[in-house]
């Protein structure tokens, strides 16, 4: 139980306040989410925020707060409101999560296969009239439904009662209470019926509302579990041990119990693990999580470096400045998570709903029951049982199955359609998003061009020493080399000594000869004023040659670009790489709006500045220092070679060389918006209709499941018109 844990244990104290992270389990909707955050901040100077998609909660107050701000205070007074809190702990999120999902599909499947088992006994109970099927063969019917119904609706209700139960028993209400009410009081009558030799038996209809409900349940978990492996991804980075030198002697300590002040050491092909500056050592430095580039950077003493960076060529001694939880890296997983929080007007939405549906259900139903024992009185015939009867089927005729599939069933088509075509939809919400775009934010390296170096003109050196560089190159994993090495295909120069200097280049020994190929500044030679990437190769006291690379263009890029422009989108692009590169690849690709060498918060701050405009943003990105954009934005995209945590971040994630899938997603989001509407539409015209139907009492418990049931019907082959309007 969460009393016996000690929660002040796991509070990190800051300048002035004191923060703490709890997973929270039990909310089954945003108005949860919302009910905790006001309970919380209720307290004077308490700071709450709940991630309704990850169940994360971040509580922030003052060091010198009331007695009663303490974190074990804040954790009872969220079991009142009944939800369970636990520590933060990203691993058994997941397998609780999935443990979740793996008994919502369970409930499901045996939802549907009691359904159509159900049906052989109530076929003959519809079509056939009651002097046909009576006395003992209509009671074994009946019999034989409820065998079939009870035990399926005791267990595959359970996601849905166990919600509702909580919500109650703390003075609470949410959607799932009027569904478990006409559940469990459709099969009451239904049991009590069927004992009376009665002719009210809805069994079927209790059974097919269940194998309905659990569709939007289980899309739903599917959903959350897809947006929280972004910011699960970040986190991952900040686990592991490092390695310190503390009084002379090297020791290993967690990542995250590192601290400013103390003196790292960063073995070659390591992870940085903290923000410091280097005090020893000279080395080439992986700086994708901060520039995006392909190419690494030299860094010595005096250089900053940050978290999550990788160390490439020698060793480097760094001294900390900031602990894990206060660095780079965690900055990114924040402003994440501010960004998901904030970006969808969705959760909004749901708040209104969860706060107005449940009431609005029950008045109805109740009106309902007292409106027709009333008339019942009058007429001097009062019937409880058909009162409430027609009570139930206002419950079942409301139930916001239509509504619900609406959206889903349209997503799930064109999720398959765009799965054909080599494009992952991770988020429903995102390809509403996408349909609103009217901005599309590209990054440069890896996004518009290929991401990796081409030697462009080997024909520079001579095929002596074009032998001699590809021999050299092999001995050093910088990307130049890389390219250097992959563009010549001659067999290996013997007798040669390589020595890799880091940070500046490689110089070899052949026989009396020496060769250098490396930095202009380490040949002595004036750097180029262009932007081109380069390698400068001399042999002995032969003039040195530059060696020139290009980081291509996408196949269809520019063709990419003059679609959107011709579907009037405003096309930008963010690099973290150098003005006069960024520059050119925007002149030859048409865009006329580029900011360059920006960092990842940066990159966030422009998306920010986008959003406050009233733009709403496609970013589309590859790399690490993307990640925390991609969730800046209204909607985003990376492609199939990005880095894991940046698919994770990305609402859709594509396959292939080129950008087409960036068009075929924006035109199917267009038809997937059209189609959405129009479902919307209908399901709540089916509403407007229905209700009075079945407050009237036009509408038996089975008329009002079949009714929600062809209400489903209705949406769902409306959706398949996707298919048709796409070509």
């Amino acid at each position: 139980m969460s009393r016996a844990v000690d929660y002040n244990c796991y509070a990190h104290e800051e300048a002035e306040r004191v923060s703490l992270y709890m997973q929270v389990e039990g909310m089954r909707c945003a108005s949860c989410a919302w009910k905790i955050e006001q309970s919380l901040e209720a307290h004077p100077g308490v700071e709450a925020r709940v991630n309704f998609s990850t169940q994360r909660l971040r509580i922030s107050w003052p060091k010198a707060g009331t007695a009663d701000q303490n974190a074990n205070q804040f954790a009872e007074e969220i079991n009142a409101l009944g939800f369970h809190v636990a520590p933060f702990d990203a691993a058994s999120q997941v397998q609780q999560a999935r443990a979740e999902e793996r008994d919502v599909l369970a409930c499901l499947a045996i939802a549907g296969f009691a359904s159509c088992a159900i049906m052989l006994f109530v076929d003959p109970l519809w079509f056939l009239s009651v002097h046909e099927v009576e006395g003992a063969t209509r009671d074994l019917m009946h019999w034989m439904m409820s065998l079939i119904a009870l035990p399926t609706t005791i267990w595959c209700g359970r996601p849905f009662f166990a919600s509702a139960w909580r919500a109650v028993r703390h003075g609470r209400t949410n959607m799932d209470v009027p569904i478990s009410l006409a559940v469990i009081m459709t099969n009451a009558m239904s049991l009590y019926e069927t004992m009376t030799h009665g002719l009210y038996v809805y069994f079927d209809a209790s059974v097919m509302l269940l194998f309905f409900l659990l569709i939007g349940r289980y899309l739903d978990l599917k959903a959350r579990g897809k947006a929280r492996e972004a910011a699960e991804g970040l986190l991952a980075m900040l686990e592991g041990t490092a390695t310190i030198i503390d009084n002379g002697d090297t020791r290993s300590v967690r990542i995250r119990d590192l601290k400013p002040g103390q003196r790292l050491l960063v073995a070659a092909g390591e992870k940085i693990a903290a923000d410091g500056m280097v005090v020893q050592g000279q080395s080439d430095i992986d700086t994708q999580l901060v520039t995006g580039e392909t190419l690494p950077r030299s860094a010595g003493p005096g250089d900053k470096l940050y978290a999550g960076m990788i160390n490439q060529s020698a060793p480097l001694y760094i001294d900390i400045s900031a602990a894990a939880d206060d660095s780079l890296l965690s900055e990114i997983v924040s402003l994440m998570e501010k960004a998901e929080q904030s970006q969808s007007p969705y959760v909004r939405i749901a708040d209104r709903v969860a706060q107005l549906y449940a009431p609005v259900v029950h008045g109805l139903a109740l009106m309902t029951f007292v409106g027709w024992m009333a008339f019942g009185y009058l007429q001097g015939a009062m019937i409880w049982e058909d009162a409430l009867l027609k009570a139930m089927a206002v419950l079942i005729i409301t139930c916001p199955c239509a509504m619900g599939l609406a959206v889903p069933v349209v997503h799930v088509l064109a999720s398959s359609r765009l799965f054909r075509e080599g494009i992952l939809l991770k988020s429903g919400m995102g390809l509403e998003a996408l349909a609103r775009v009217d901005t599309v934010v590209f990054d440069k390296t890896g996004t518009l061009t290929e991401g990796l170096p081409l030697w462009v003109n080997p024909e520079a050196l001579d095929p002596d020493s074009r032998l001699i560089a590809a021999a050299m190159a092999r001995h050093s994993q910088h990307p130049l080399s890389v390219a250097v090495a992959r563009g010549a295909h001659e067999a290996d120069k013997g007798g040669m000594v390589v020595t890799d200097h880091p940070g500046k280049g490689l110089k070899a020994v052949i026989g009396k000869e020496l060769v250098w190929m490396g930095k202009a500044s380490w040949l002595g030679i004036p750097s180029a004023d262009d932007a081109q990437m380069d390698l400068w190769f001399q042999r002995g006291q032969s003039p040195a040659v530059r060696l020139i690379f290009a980081d291509t263009l996408r196949s269809d890029a520019a063709l990419v670009i003059a679609g959107l422009h011709q579907r009037g989108l405003r096309v930008c692009m963010l690099s973290g790489d150098r003005e006069p590169v960024a520059r050119g690849v925007a002149q030859a690709l048409d865009i006329a709006w580029v900011r360059a060498e920006l960092s990842p918060v940066d990159k966030v701050a422009a998306l920010a500045a986008m959003n406050a405009e009233g733009r709403h943003v496609l970013m589309i990105g590859d790399g690490l220092n993307d990640a925390a954009a991609l969730a800046q934005a209204l909607v985003s995209m990376s492609p199939s070679s990005a880095v894991d945590i940046t698919q994770n971040a990305a609402h859709l994630v594509y396959r292939g060389e080129g950008l087409k899938p960036v068009l075929t997603a924006y035109d199917t989001a267009r038809a997937t918006a059209r189609l959405v509407r129009q479902n919307i539409f209908l399901s709540v015209a089916y509403n407007v209709v229905a209700v009075p139907v079945a407050i009237l009492g036009y509408a038996t418990p089975l008329v009002a499941a079949l009714a929600m049931s062809a209400s489903s019907l209705v949406v769902v082959l409306n959706a398949l018109r996707l298919n048709k309007r796409m070509p």
